[in-house]
């Protein structure tokens, strides 16, 4: 599938909803500062229903949106992006197509993702970003872990906590759209 086959008019108009769904989340989330982060079902869902190219552009625009007014969410744009890529070659190898192997995209998406955040993590905030997860840096950093390794095994943790709920959570919203709507999309277009 080319680049311009995923952007079809339905995936320009899907961007923006997928976008708001990431923001809305992603802001109850940080306001509850629960350990887990659940603010990109919205780019998820895009890159399995439409694409990686599109997956990557509606995680990078959610968090540059996101960051207009929650600062901390913009230096994280590339992980984001990150995982609508990663959500939409998934998707594109099969890894969608059953409950099990959504799960599976959202473990191979949490065991990728500590590889770019952690160095945003580290470097931009000194290994505690203010999410409820920052807790666990600092119990680790306080047994003695020098604090990216605690950050990057944080994230180890966390992610598989995060991204196979939102992945399933993503695919359980495509699958729950009638089939006059899945065959708009991309992916499932005949």
């Amino acid at each position: 599938m080319k680049i311009q086959e995923e952007f079809t008019t339905f995936t320009v108009a899907l961007i923006p909803v997928a976008m708001a769904l990431n923001i809305a989340v992603g802001q109850l989330v940080a306001l509850l500062k629960l350990p887990v982060y659940l603010d990109c079902i919205g780019t998820v869902l895009v890159g399995l229903a439409c694409g990686p190219f599109a997956g990557a552009l509606t995680g990078g625009l959610s968090n540059m949106a996101w960051g207009l007014f929650s600062p901390s969410a913009l230096p994280f744009f590339p992980v984001a992006a990150w995982i609508g890529l990663a959500a939409g070659i998934c998707g594109r190898l099969g890894l969608a197509d059953t409950w099990w192997k959504a799960a599976l995209t959202g473990l191979v998406i949490a065991v990728t993702t500590p590889f770019i955040a952690t160095p945003i993590v580290v470097y931009i905030y000194g290994g505690v970003e203010g999410s409820g997860a920052s807790l666990i840096t600092a119990v680790l950093v306080k047994s003695g872990i020098k604090i990216s390794s605690a950050a990057f095994y944080k994230n180890l943790m966390v992610e598989p906590l995060d991204k196979v709920p939102t992945a399933l959570v993503a695919f359980a919203l495509i699958r729950s759209l009638p089939e006059r709507m899945m065959a708009r999309l991309p992916r499932f277009a005949a």
